[in-house]
């Protein structure tokens, strides 16, 4: 393999954008003309870039405009980016060998997150030498931590719902996704007073142009480690998706994580073939490209506090939890709930020593009032 090894860096001010009558707009000619230059050039790269001979590795680190603590965050995303990835190698095939039995999973929300998302899986034929999820450690995306699959578009129905979240570079408040048969039928967000402006904003930036697109991608990201740090610091919005995927379940709009490259074969660490790689969409490759790839992969991530429930059911309807109120419980995934245990018991232990500190003056004052009182008598 060949290809490059690309350095991201983060923490800039994020942009949350403001809807101006002097911004300059596409007419809906030139909207179709882009969409239909995305899929002409793309596919020209890939008649030239043979897949099979390429791969790359990328990773990503912040810059001083991150804040007055960069020093402090740099060394906290160095550690996030060398985790261990045998650790995790081991916990996430734990939780691939329920998703492989699964024939959908069930994601619900809780408080005021909405999301109610069922997600197809695809059928297994040797289950004894295929798998539905890929087990992604630290080899390509860095740092480690997720499983992810395509999802079958038929079945895959709900509502997905992030209170805010950035993607791309730009703010979505209260983003609200409808799926029906795996594609995107309904969509709206909160930034602006005029609903119809919403749907606009999304449209032209996370649908970018079409009037819809199908879940390319199902993921479980695992990376606690990296979530914790992130919400230390207060710089969740600042963090790229190359991290914030990791840190919780995500849905990608668009392509699958394999497109232009799905008749490649792909292994897991225990042997297996992943078979899941098409989906209804992709497979038109070969007769309509067109109709087959959109030519981008945006993964909206939600957070694990937003997260009710995340089930694994089998064709008999018999639930497996994997996750339940932002904790996972499955067997063989508990140590991925250290990182949440060490920020508890440091808070419990700075609240212990607030009240240390309080009753030590308390009782210094009383010892004060008990010599006045002696002094007195």
């Amino acid at each position: 393999f060949a290809g490059p090894a690309c350095f991201e860096v983060f923490g800039e001010v994020p942009f949350e954008p403001e809807s101006k009558p002097e911004a300059y707009r596409l007419s809906e000619r030139q909207q179709n003309l882009l969409v239909e230059y995305s899929a002409e050039s793309n596919a020209l790269m890939n008649e030239f870039i043979n897949q099979d001979e390429r791969s790359f590795t990328i990773i990503a680190y912040p810059l001083p405009s991150i804040g007055e603590q960069f020093e402090e965050i740099f060394e906290e995303v160095r550690k996030v980016n060398n985790l261990d990835k045998e650790k995790y190698k081991e916990i996430q095939q734990n939780m691939i060998q329920v998703l492989d039995r699964a024939a959908f999973v069930k994601i619900m929300g809780r408080g005021s997150n909405m999301t109610n998302l069922t997600i197809a899986l695809t059928d297994l034929e040797d289950p004894e030498t295929q798998t539905k999820f890929e087990n992604c450690l630290a080899d390509v995306n860095i740092p480690v931590g997720e499983v992810f699959t395509t999802p079958r578009l038929k079945g895959t129905n709900g509502l997905l719902h992030v209170g805010k979240v950035y993607l791309n570079g730009l703010c979505y408040k209260n983003l609200r996704i409808q799926f029906e048969d795996g594609m995107v039928t309904e969509y709206s967000c909160d930034n602006f007073a005029e609903e119809e402006e919403g749907r606009k904003f999304i449209k032209e930036n996370l649908l970018f142009n079409r009037d819809t697109l199908p879940m390319g991608e199902f993921a479980i990201g695992t990376n606690t480690t990296a979530y914790v740090m992130a919400a230390k610091y207060d710089i969740m919005s600042k963090l790229p998706i190359l991290i914030a995927e990791k840190m919780g379940p995500h849905v990608a709009l668009g392509d699958t994580c394999y497109s232009y490259s799905e008749d490649v074969r792909v292994f897991n660490p225990d042997g297996k073939e992943i078979i899941a790689k098409d989906n209804e969409c992709s497979v038109l490759r070969k007769e309509n490209p067109k109709k087959a790839y959109f030519n981008c992969h945006t993964d909206i991530t939600i957070p694990y506090e937003a997260l009710g429930r995340i089930v694994a059911v089998n064709k008999e309807r018999v639930e497996v939890p994997i996750i339940l109120d932002g904790r996972f419980v499955l067997d063989g995934t508990f140590r991925l709930n250290d990182a949440f245990q060490k920020t508890e018991t440091s808070e419990s232990e700075m609240e212990t020593g607030a009240g240390g500190l309080v009753e030590d003056i308390l009782q210094e004052d009383g010892a004060s009032s008990n010599t006045d009182e002696d002094a007195i008598d």
